[in-house]
């Protein structure tokens, strides 16, 4: 029994691990190319992204449309720092910092609006984004305003994607699953009947805020070491809805559900690129047909693991194996259908002739 729970605690990390020497092997011999590398790198930010809003309002049940402005605090502080100290230390201290930041400031934020709900607290959270954004336009001694932050190094490579993508899923999975965690689970469940067993409701939407908050400071400080350039526009309200839709399509309470829906829209976004004079509507079609057909996002409210894909695996086989039978009576009830009406044609004109 203990030698197989070994082997299961093992598989995770070895997994991550062939993941990882594989890419890196990859990106030596020059399969995947710059090119590539680049959306290598929004499917990983946009994962810190998701998976960190994901806490918020998945988890929590708490509807948010600030994390761009938590977002920007961590790229600003991380880049003032790289321009200060253009080492890898620098780089580390800035997204150290740029975190912490983006995490004051979802305290400051979430103390006063998180006793809002709905609409109410979408409203707040989205104007606290903009006075963010706008303070930035505004600070032209530090940040350079409109014209945005040039940085002339780039620390981040494949390994620290990986890093500290892999960090983010892995201690906001360990939080879900704790008893913190539950306690979110349970004000997004029924918030009057977690207060009245005595859960602390204010603190511990205020905790997951400034969690979400601290990972989206990280991914802010990625992004402006990965792509050289910041301006305070890129984190504006469409950026908060990118990605709250990254959230909603893979599934509110469903972590791997946020992996794969930001690995599928960096795919198609990029994808699109050919057809530029209709991107944006080709990217809405598809954004609308896949949650026609999944109303629940891709993966719903569940996690993806090996039982649940034995279980697909079953279901796809049972499907396939019904299809030939669904298939001929779909033709036979045409061929029926057929049949009928051509005799009752044959028969009018028969008595019409008569």
């Amino acid at each position: 029994m203990v030698k197989q729970l070994n082997k299961k605690a093992l598989i995770k990390p070895l997994a991550l691990l062939v993941t990882f020497f594989i890419v890196q092997l990859l990106i030596q011999f020059n399969i995947i190319n710059y090119y590539y590398q680049d959306i290598l790198a929004t499917i990983c930010i946009n994962i810190i992204l998701a998976v960190s809003l994901n806490l918020i309002t998945g988890f929590t049940g708490q509807f948010s449309l600030g994390h761009a402005g938590f977002m920007s605090i961590g790229a600003y502080a991380c880049a003032l720092t790289i321009q200060r100290v253009p080492t890898v230390y620098g780089f580390i201290a800035g997204v150290i910092l740029g975190a912490m930041l983006a995490a004051f400031a979802g305290l400051l934020v979430g103390l006063p609006t998180l006793r809002l709900k709905g609409d109410y607290l979408a409203i707040a959270t989205l104007g606290l984004s903009e006075i963010i954004r706008v303070m930035f336009i505004n600070l032209d001694s530090i940040t350079n305003g409109a014209a945005g932050l040039y940085l002339q190094y780039r620390f981040v490579n494949w390994f620290w994607l990986f890093v500290l993508t892999v960090m983010t899923v892995v201690l906001i999975s360990n939080f879900v699953k704790s008893s913190h965690g539950r306690a979110c689970i349970s004000i997004r469940e029924d918030e009057i009947a977690a207060e009245a067993v005595g859960i602390n409701t204010t603190k511990y939407k205020v905790m997951a805020f400034m969690i979400g908050s601290f990972f989206a400071g990280v991914a802010g400080a990625v992004y402006a070491s990965y792509f050289y350039f910041i301006e305070p526009n890129l984190f504006g309200f469409s950026k908060s809805i990118d990605i709250l839709v990254v959230v909603v399509l893979g599934g509110l309470g469903s972590l791997s559900g946020s992996i794969l829906a930001a690995a599928v829209l960096a795919l198609i976004s990029s994808f699109l690129q050919s057809f530029a004079a209709i991107r944006m509507v080709l990217y809405a079609v598809l954004l609308i047909l896949i949650m026609l057909f999944r109303p629940g996002g891709l993966m719903g409210s569940r996690e993806l693991s090996v039982a649940m894909l034995v279980e697909l695996r079953k279901e796809a086989i049972a499907w396939l194996k019904a299809m030939p039978a669904k298939v001929l009576s779909a033709v036979r009830s045409i061929t029926k259908g057929t049949g009928k009406h051509g005799g009752d044609k044959s028969a009018s004109k028969g008595r019409f002739e008569g």
